[in-house]
Parts: structure tokens; C-alpha cells; sequence
């Protein structure tokens, strides 16, 4: 028997910025009803006051809810009421699961579910649920029992959209499990250091403030103004211009995001003529002001815990919708920069006692901030940071899937242990891999990294650029032309992911197949199935002149839209995807055989251990002996013991 419910609650700790850990264990949190129903019995409602209902108190079933994390905390810091974590079904990683946008408004919308989340919803929530001025909390008995429908409403909603979707299947519950008992561990903030970078962030975000607006004469006084882009637009040459363009819906437009940026400054000191020296400097303002590190510190001191300074819910199960990978939320771990300061326990020194920190670890503040911010997550006294990662397992997965003769034989160069990049740039540079220089090595490290998802000249110059390296274009076409030389699997294999779901939408109900991935078209979403059995898809797919189109997820619409934004499928998309969620299930596959995990990022996972031989030894075990279906694969780790988060092969 199922038990669907939702709660609504009340509290003086705001939840957005503190977290659904803290909000739940906060003494101001209580419960204003929960809604609940049995399978597909009436909803009805319990608010305080009454007796609490046994027969959901005794209830030993499944329990399900949208965002279950919630309604469990509840249970446990509120309600006193331990239920089993393995209990909790979550509504909203279902709907993830299956490609579909998280929120149950967006998820209605979505699905096109008669039953749709009501908007007075969140009006109610902030009359009810939010403290007033003063510190008390409104009680009209209208609006609360507006609050009881609105709840009832939201299990109506929630039971109609999980029923309407495909299932989890027990591998990915069990998978869910894991994740929830990994946001439940939580991982250490060095709270000192968040602390003082917080300090120092705000007096250098002044500094620049002050800075743009001394060079643009007044003209901008904030960066994240709309105003940035027209100003910088007015003042660069064409190539610039170039650089700035993309298009939307077909029209021209400009932008000055993180990419455009880092490209605008390169072309800087390349060519001031096409960037005045400072056009460039309000740039680098801009950057630095946007530095993601500045916001991480005060959201991972907002979030960790004031008794034991844990940060906690860090990761979305299945929030990456169209591979399966974990997505994070709050701090954000799977953004945070992979490159650390070269001594952190130095700068940490520095930092917490207030000395100057510029330019003696950095040229900036914030330069010095980003180098910190993996650092900031620590083991427990007495114990460390076990790191391990997979080497390229991107790379190593890729030609697995194509199942054809010339992968196997790139499986047999990682066998061997043969180094790839030199292979990439000996059929590039046609010399001997033994005669491959320093120069010749990082271009085929880039080949690699640019090339495999059908990555033509512009994945190329954009990837080199990352690396220092910067080619004219007949040159780096003549490394993507390298690198598909090496990797004869390529071409073949992305020509036949694109014939197989192609196939796939002209015959409706049909499987194709390309490599080791099967295409099929139910007549409204295009399901893909992975070697591992999971099952992804490209929900509400069309096949039109130009190719297959699908409702993007992670795209919100407009109030008013009548369709979800939709994105166009290629044959790199599709290969980037199911590499990517191929590896996603190795991740997922090792983390039900390890204990104690804190994080996992991409492809590395980490454990808090006071026994970090022992647990290396299991988490090789772990990682590099492969599941049944993924028999071939060579897998290879890489492994670090630490005292701080941080990636040694990646300093600043």
C-alpha cells in the first residue's frame, strides 16, 4: 500500500537560504497540516491539534512525496516519527527520471496532467508560512483553510503525474536511497575560512564596483547591469563582435556570459587594438565580480550546520534529466573550480588571522577565493579525505558504446596502457608515438577532450583556448581531422546514432540499435536503453525536415506559453549523453558498494575515512571492477589522500 501525502509547514528559518536540513531541525518549524491519502482513497487532512492519525503512524509501505527529503525531515525533527529512509519514494526524482522538469507545477505543465499545481499556493505560503515583521505568524482561519485545499490539492496533483509516468525502477530507487544517505552524511565546512572569505569578498566586490565605475566614467555603476553588454559592445572592434554573437529563435544576439569573457580576454592581450586596454579592464571587473566563489562561501556558511558545522542536501538525485547525473544544490559542488590554491593550509593561515592575502597567493581576491573554495571541505579531526577518480573515463566509455572492431582497438591502448593523447598526436603530426614532444602531447589532450562527441573546429578552438592553446582554423581543423584519423570508430559510430533514432521516429514502436544503445519512439517521447537496462528519453520528440526536436526539461517557458522550449537532437548530443550517462551508471554502481561517502563529483568520489589505506583499497574494488553489462570496459583510477578537498594535478 502507497501513502501519498505533502505537508505544509511554518517556520522563522527561511528555507531557501538555509536548506531543508536546518529548516526541518529549526525549534521555530511546525506543522500548520499534511494532506495524505492510501493508494487511490480520498485525500484527507490531519492538522495539529488533532489526534495524528495511527494508521499513518503504523504504516510500514511505501511513502511517497514530491521532493521526499521534506516530508522525511518533517517526520524525523518535527513530528518525532522515524520512518525508514528506504520508505520514501520521491515524486520529483521520478519525474526527473524520466527527463521531465523536478517541480510539481513544472512537471504538470510539462506532462499535460489535468491535475496542475495551483499558484495561489505560494501566495498562501507567504501569509502563512512566513513570519510577519514583528516575528508572529498570521492564524486567519480562512486563509488556512484555503492552505488545507491548496495541500490536498498539491496530493492530488502529485499521485495523478507520479501514476502517468514510468516507475522507477528498483535499481534506481535503491540509487535514490544512496543519494539521500549521502546528503544525510553531509560533508565538513571549515566554517573559519568560509567565514573570513566572506569577509574578504565583500571589501573586494566594493573595490571593483568602485573601479568599473571610475573607467566608464559613471556610465556603469553595476556590471550585472543589462547596460555592461551595450557598453562593452560600443567599444570592441569586429572580431570581438564576433566573438559576442550567438542566436536565438534565428535572431542575432549578444552576450557577455562566462565564455564570451574568458574569449574576449584572451583576444585582449592577443589585439588591443580589437579590445582597449580598458574595455578590457571593465571586463575583467565583470569576471571577477561574477566569480561563483564569492556566492559559494556565503551559501555553504549559510547551509552547514550551526551545531556541527555540516553542509547537508547537497546533491539532486537525477537532476542532470537527460543523462541521469546528479545535479547539486545550494553550493553547488559540482561547479566549483578544479583548481586549488597551491598551499591552502598557508592561505587558510592568512585568511582566518585577516593578513594580506594579495598578491602573495593571487592576483586578486577573488583569484585567491576560487583557489579555496574545494579546500573549505574537510574531513572530522582524526580522519582524511579519500579522493579517487576514473582516468578518462569519458574517453574509455565512447568507443565501448560504438561495439565495433576499431574501438576495441582504442579499449586495447587503455589495456595496455598506452598514452592516448601521444597516439592522438602521432596520427595528427605523423611521427612515431615515441617521438610526440610536450607541445604535441597537450594538442592530443585536447583532440581528445574536444573531438569525441562530434566535435568539430569551434569544440576544438574553444577547448584549446582553455589550454593556452590557440591554432588558426585550417590548423585546428587539421587536429579534429587528426583525431578522427586515430579514432576510425568515430565517424562510423555517430553516423549510425543518428540513422538509429531517426529509424526510430519513422517507425513508430520499432527498436533500433547503434552500438551497445537502443532506439525507440512510443509515439510521443523517444526512449533510448543503456547497456545497464536504465532507459532515458527525449520526451515529446519530433522528426521534421531538419531532423528530431524534444521538449528541453531544463528550459523553463513563459507564463504563457502553449509549448515547452524545445532543443534540436544531433548525433554529438547524442553521443555526449549516452557517454555520459553510461558513466553515470558506473558511478551510481559503485556507490551502492561503498560507505561513508561526503561527495561525488562528475566522475570522482570522495570518503571521510580514519582508515585511508583500508578504505582505498575497497574503493578500487569498488571502481575498477565493472558490472555485468559493462564487461570490456578498462576501467583505471586515480587516487589521493587528504586532508583537504582539493585536486592535486590542478593547482593555481
Amino acid at each position: 500500500m502507497i501513502l501519498w501525502l505533502d505537508f505544509e509547514t511554518r517556520s522563522r528559518c527561511d528555507l531557501l537560504s538555509r536548506g531543508v536540513y536546518n529548516y526541518a531541525q529549526d525549534g521555530s518549524t511546525d506543522v500548520l497540516c499534511m494532506s495524505y491519502a492510501f493508494d487511490d482513497e480520498d485525500v484527507v487532512t490531519w492538522v495539529p491539534g488533532q489526534p495524528f492519525p495511527e494508521r499513518v503512524r503504523n504504516h510500514t509501505g511505501q511513502i511517497r512525496a514530491h521532493n521526499a527529503a521534506f516530508e522525511r525531515l518533517i517526520f524525523w525533527y518535527v513530528l518525532q516519527i522515524n520512518f525508514d529512509l528506504e520508505q520514501f519514494y520521491c515524486t520529483a526524482a521520478q519525474a526527473r527520471a524520466n527527463c521531465a522538469p523536478g517541480s510539481l507545477e513544472d512537471v504538470g505543465r510539462f506532462a499535460s496532467v489535468n491535475m496542475k499545481k495551483d499558484h495561489r499556493g505560494s501566495q498562501l505560503i507567504r501569509l502563512l508560512s512566513i513570519p510577519k515583521a514583528d516575528g508572529t505568524f498570521n492564524n486567519d482561519p480562512d486563509l488556512m483553510k484555503e492552505m488545507i485545499a491548496y495541500c490536498e490539492q498539491d496530493v492530488r496533483a502529485m499521485r495523478a503525474i507520479s501514476q502517468a509516468m514510468r516507475e522507477l525502477s528498483n535499481e534506481e530507487l535503491l540509487d535514490y536511497h544512496v543519494n539521500e544517505r549521502i546528503n544525510d552524511r553531509g560533508v565538513l565546512l571549515d566554517k573559519p575560512l568560509a567565514e573570513s572569505a566572506i569577509k574578504y569578498a565583500s571589501a573586494e566586490l566594493d573595490e571593483i564596483q568602485t573601479l568599473v565605475a571610475e573607467i566608464t566614467q559613471g556610465e556603469i555603476t553595476s556590471v550585472r547591469s543589462p547596460r555592461m553588454r551595450e557598453w562593452v559592445l560600443a567599444r570592441v572592434g569586429d572580431q570581438a563582435k564576433k566573438l559576442m554573437e550567438n542566436y536565438k529563435d534565428g535572431e542575432k544576439k549578444y552576450s557577455i556570459d562566462k565564455t564570451v569573457r574568458a574569449n574576449l580576454l584572451i583576444l585582449a592581450d592577443e589585439n588591443p587594438d580589437e579590445i582597449p586596454p580598458e574595455v578590457a579592464d571593465v571586463i575583467q571587473c565583470a569576471d571577477d565580480l561574477w566569480a561563483s566563489s564569492v556566492a559559494k562561501f556565503k551559501r555553504l556558511a549559510e547551509l552547514s550546520d550551526e551545531e556541527d558545522a555540516r553542509v547537508r542536501g547537497a546533491f539532486v538525485f537525477a537532476g542532470g534529466s537527460a543523462t541521469g547525473r546528479a545535479s547539486s544544490y545550494g553550493a553547488q559542488v559540482h561547479n566549483f573550480t578544479r583548481k586549488c590554491a597551491k598551499d591552502p593550509d598557508a592561505v587558510r593561515h592568512a585568511m582566518v588571522r585577516g593578513h594580506q592575502i594579495v598578491p602573495t597567493y593571487g592576483r586578486r581576491v577573488t583569484d585567491v577565493l576560487k583557489g579555496m573554495l574545494r579546500p573549505a571541505l574537510i574531513p572530522e579531526r582524526g580522519k582524511s579525505l579519500v579522493v579517487v577518480d576514473w582516468a578518462a573515463i569519458e574517453a574509455r566509455v565512447n568507443p565501448w558504446l560504438s561495439n565495433c572492431e576499431a574501438g576495441e582497438r582504442k579499449l586495447e591502448l587503455f589495456r595496455q596502457g598506452e598514452d592516448v593523447y601521444k597516439v592522438n598526436a602521432s596520427a595528427t603530426f605523423h611521427v612515431p608515438v615515441e617521438a610526440v614532444n610536450g607541445d604535441q602531447r597537450q594538442i592530443g589532450k585536447v583532440q581528445e577532450l574536444a573531438c569525441g562527441f562530434a566535435g568539430g573546429v569551434g569544440a576544438f578552438a574553444a577547448m584549446g583556448r582553455a589550454y593556452g592553446i590557440l591554432l588558426p582554423e585550417p590548423e585546428a581543423k587539421r587536429m579534429v581531422n587528426g583525431w578522427r584519423l586515430a579514432n576510425s570508430w568515430a565517424v562510423p559510430y555517430w553516423q549510425a546514432l543518428e540513422s538509429a533514432y531517426t529509424r526510430a521516429m519513422r517507425n513508430k514502436g520499432h527498436e533500433f540499435s547503434a552500438g551497445r544503445v537502443t532506439y525507440l519512439f512510443d509515439g510521443l517521447h523517444l526512449w533510448y536503453a543503456l547497456p545497464s537496462g536504465r532507459v532515458l528519453c527525449y520526451p515529446f520528440a519530433k522528426l521534421d525536415a531538419d531532423g528530431v526536436t524534444y521538449a528541453k526539461a531544463s528550459w523553463k517557458p513563459a507564463a504563457d506559453a502553449k509549448e515547452w522550449p524545445r532543443a534540436r537532437l544531433w548525433k554529438g548530443l547524442a553521443c555526449e549523453n549516452i557517454t555520459q550517462a553510461v558513466a553515470n551508471d558506473l558511478l551510481r554502481y559503485s556507490l551502492r558498494h561503498l560507505d561513508d561517502v561526503v561527495l561525488h563529483v562528475h566522475d570522482e568520489i570522495v570518503i571521510e575515512t580514519a582508515d585511508p589505506e583500508a578504505v582505498t583499497k575497497e574503493m578500487e574494488r569498488a571502481m575498477c571492477s565493472t558490472p555485468e553489462w559493462a564487461v570490456g570496459i578498462p576501467l583505471n583510477i586515480e587516487v589521493q589522500t587528504m586532508t583537504r578537498y582539493e585536486i592535486g594535478r590542478a593547482h593555481v
